[in-house]
């Protein structure tokens, strides 16, 4: 049983993108949190350093204000600077609220603070039924026993919530510093995993891969080997189709052929010496000797349509000649035959192809072409022959181009020789065969001197 491959490796790229997905997802994700963590920490720090600001300032101001209520000695105001000073106490009192909402997990510091401010502003409400007198002589020791250490109380309290907000602050930040790393930590593995996991699907397809390569060279190897020796024995079997062939044909013109001549002679010869009150002998006679010699000439055709011996004895030329003389006596179809060139030269494996191939291309025009005219054009260059059949007919179905079996025995021929075949067709615009035949370098060097002498 074959293993495949591609679910193998269809797996191992689904899991990779899976992983990606899914862990790209979660980073996101925690890259997400960890900003959100940051941008609250930042926000909550803001916060709670904007009302202690507040608050710093809140009681600064307040000091300000008692100190500017006692340098007025007018009475009559008091009620204003009471109300005022009790909008500072409310004010102050809220943003402690506030900061103790922020600032969960430190109610002993928000209460102390509470407590510190409860009595700051306590110490002021026995200012507000003091005579002028009493504004002047008691006021600078008032401030300076009473409020004073007061509002240094409260501004400590204020700077201890400060330097815990500040070391919740830097203790968030290393919480987020080692997510963050956490984080790269992730990264990181998920960046190998992916990786090994690559390589892994890599190795396996890469290796599967070069299976397949050597498995595909090894039966393109079969392949060629087979198509190799299947030509051998097409070219053998053409070889022996045409030895056998010209056996054949010398054997129909020399044995059949000469008996048949035999055979005319002694039906003459009985004509001749038949008695001539022997009436009924001579039309027997004379039927026999036009059977005979219909028989002649079948055998003839059958002899020169095998092999015409001319092909061997006078050469390539005659041969292509006599072949469009018989064939427009034939069919009655117009061919014009045209030669260029010294063909005496040339090896009997060429003349042989060239010959076939016309004979071949003329059949075929006469069974499937409807062509009237048809010109068969033979040029014998210095290294190579062409050979071209033209007809006007119907043209070639490209569909069943290659299903008829004379295409493919010109297409063998010619590949033996190490030649090219092309055919240009369209319907109704008839066909147009050439082929191209590389000449050995001995027929060259005959054809180059017959040229020159």
């Amino acid at each position: 049983m074959r293993l495949k491959t591609w679910p193998v490796a269809a797996l191992g790229l689904a899991s990779l993108l899976l992983l990606i997905v899914v862990s790209m997802l979660a980073s996101s994700r925690k890259a997400q949190d960890i900003y959100t963590q940051l941008d609250a920490l930042n926000t909550h720090h803001h916060n709670v350093d904007a009302k202690l600001r507040r608050l710093r300032s809140d009681v600064n101001l307040s000091g300000i204000f008692v100190r500017d209520y006692l340098l007025d000695i007018a009475r009559e105001r008091a009620p204003d600077y009471r109300a005022t000073l009790a909008e500072f106490r409310q004010t102050n009192m809220a943003t402690v609220t506030e900061l103790r909402a922020l600032l969960e997990g430190h109610d002993e510091q928000i209460l102390s603070l509470q407590a510190k401010l409860d009595d700051y502003w306590q110490t002021f409400d026995p200012l507000f039924d003091w005579t002028p007198a009493e504004k002047i002589f008691r006021s600078a020791s008032f401030l300076r026993r009473e409020v004073v250490p007061r509002r240094e109380a409260v501004l400590a309290i204020a700077q201890e919530v400060e330097e815990l907000n500040n070391a919740n602050l830097a203790e968030q930040r290393a919480e987020a510093t080692r997510r963050h790393a956490a984080f790269r930590d992730d990264l990181d593995r998920l960046l190998w995993q992916s990786l090994l996991l690559g390589l892994a699907v890599a190795l396996t397809v890469v290796f599967r891969l070069r299976v397949l390569e050597r498995r595909s060279e090894e039966q393109r190897m079969i392949a060629t080997e087979a198509e190799h020796r299947m030509r051998e024995l097409s070219q053998r079997l053409v070889a022996t189709q045409e030895e056998e062939r010209k056996n054949l044909s010398r054997e129909l013109h020399d044995h059949v052929g000469q008996v048949l001549t035999a055979l005319r002679m002694e039906l003459g010869r009985i004509e001749r010496t038949r008695a001539p009150s022997d009436v009924g002998t001579g039309p027997a006679v004379g039927e026999c000797r036009r059977l005979v010699d219909s028989m002649v000439r079948t055998v003839r055709d059958l002899a020169l349509g095998l092999r015409p011996s001319m092909l061997d004895d006078f050469g390539l030329q005659p041969a292509l000649e006599w072949h469009v003389r018989d064939f427009t006596r034939r069919y009655g179809v117009n061919v014009e035959l045209n030669l260029h060139g010294d063909f005496d030269a040339l090896p009997d494996e060429y003349r042989t192809c060239v010959y076939r191939v016309v004979q071949e291309a003329l059949t075929n025009c006469i069974r499937h072409s409807q062509a009237r005219l048809i010109e068969v054009t033979v040029i014998g260059h210095a290294d190579r022959l062409d050979v071209s059949v033209t007809d006007n007919g119907v043209g070639l179905d490209s569909a069943r181009r290659g299903e008829g079996l004379g295409l493919r025995g010109i297409e063998e021929r010619v590949k033996e020789l190490h030649g090219e075949m092309t055919i240009a067709t369209a319907p109704g615009k008839g066909t147009k065969l050439e082929i191209r035949l590389p000449l050995p370098a001995g027929a060259t060097e005959v054809a180059l001197a017959r040229a020159a002498s």
